[in-house]
């Protein structure tokens, strides 16, 4: 493993982080509506638990309501039920074979709560980053204690994961500034 692979995988699973930390924050509902807050129900589909999204389509009817549209007719029962039963607090109503699932407004001691959940997130994946920075260090180490790369090698190469550590940093600083801001607009 050259110095070069060390730093590209590092930077890959620093940008894997990152991805999986937008889809915990995708989770965190706002007071808008968007589809992807229903990504994590399962309903049970003939005796297995599948994503909603396997047995409905799922749309925004406006800013503040998704509509889920079960394929067939007999599961829109078992979909309203399992809306109503996951952890988000949801209260769906059925018309005819559309379910309409209306986002209550939040209070703003909810949004207070939501940033500072927002907050945690954002440094978990600051944790993970480091993480991955330490385990890219301790390679260029290793290379370096078996002779397979120079001192100078492994200043500059640590010099260069930090600045890709930084980067990712700078990211999630970013993303969880914007999803404050999303949570806090009235």
């Amino acid at each position: 493993m050259s110095l070069a692979d060390i730093k590209k995988g590092a930077d890959q699973k620093m940008q894997r982080s990152i991805e999986a930390f937008k889809s915990d924050l995708a989770k965190i509902r706002t007071g808008r509506a968007h589809t992807g807050l229903l990504d994590h129900i399962q309903v049970d589909y003939y005796g297995s638990n599948v994503p909603i999204s396997q047995v409905a389509n799922l749309t925004l009817i406006d800013a503040r309501t998704i509509g889920v549209q079960p394929w067939e007719k007999k599961m829109v029962a078992v979909v309203e039920k399992a809306i109503r039963e996951s952890d988000l607090g949801l209260n769906p109503a059925t018309q005819g074979d559309l379910i309409r699932v209306p986002m209550p407004a939040l209070t703003e001691e909810r949004r207070r709560e939501l940033t500072k959940v927002v907050k945690s997130e954002g440094e978990t994946a600051k944790i993970a980053v480091r993480n991955l920075r330490r385990d890219a260090n301790e390679h260029v180490k290793k290379l370096v204690k078996d002779k397979l790369a120079s001192e100078d090698e492994q200043k500059r190469s640590e010099a260069e994961i930090q600045k890709v550590t930084d980067k990712h940093i700078s990211e999630i600083d970013q993303l969880v500034a914007g999803k404050e801001q999303e949570i806090m607009a009235v």
